[in-house]
C-alpha cells in the first residue's frame, strides 16, 4: 500500500474548505488538464454520505474510469472516498479539516494499491506515486483559491 500524506493550510473557516473539497463542480475544473468529467452518480453540487460519482478521464494516455463512494462524513471535520471500482487494486482517500484560528490545515491521506504485481510496483515506484501527488497539490492549489476568495 502506498501513502500520500499532504497538509494545506487555508485562510478560510473550516466549512468552507469541507465543502469546496466535495465540490463536484470544483473537482471537475480543477481536474480540465486530464478533460474528467462525470458519467455516472452524483453530477454537481457537494458530494453527501453514500453517494457515488464516476469520473471518466485521461491519464498517461489512457481513457478510464473511477467509481468512488463517500463511505464515512462527519461535517465540517472529515469525509472519506473509497473507491469502487477503477484501475487501482484499492484506493481510499480522507480528507480532514482541523480549524487554527483563522487558519484551516486541510489533510489529504491517500492510501491506494496497485496491480499488476512487480510491474504496478515498478510503474508506481517510477511514475505513478508522483503523478498522484502532484494532482492532489493541484487540486488543493484550487480548494485553497477558492475558500480563500470566498471568506
Amino acid at each position: 500500500m502506498t501513502t500520500i500524506y499532504l497538509e494545506t493550510p487555508i485562510q478560510a473557516p473550516r466549512r468552507t474548505c469541507f465543502d469546496f473539497a466535495r465540490s463536484i463542480d470544483l473537482h471537475a475544473a480543477s481536474m480540465s488538464h486530464t478533460n474528467e468529467r462525470v458519467v455516472e452518480g452524483r453530477t454537481s453540487g457537494l458530494i453527501q454520505l453514500g453517494e457515488f460519482v464516476t469520473w471518466e478521464a485521461t491519464h498517461f494516455m489512457v481513457r478510464q474510469r473511477l467509481s468512488s463512494r463517500i463511505i464515512e462524513l462527519v461535517e465540517p471535520e472529515y469525509f472519506i472516498d473509497e473507491m469502487i471500482s477503477g484501475a487501482f487494486k484499492s484506493l481510499w482517500h480522507k480528507h480532514s479539516f482541523v480549524q487554527r484560528g483563522n487558519e484551516t490545515l486541510m489533510i489529504d491521506d491517500f492510501k491506494y494499491e496497485v496491480p499488476y504485481g512487480f510491474l504496478g510496483s515498478t510503474f508506481n515506484f517510477l511514475a505513478l506515486k508522483n503523478y498522484l501527488r502532484k494532482l492532489l497539490l493541484d487540486r488543493n492549489a484550487i480548494i485553497k483559491k477558492a475558500s480563500e476568495a470566498n471568506s
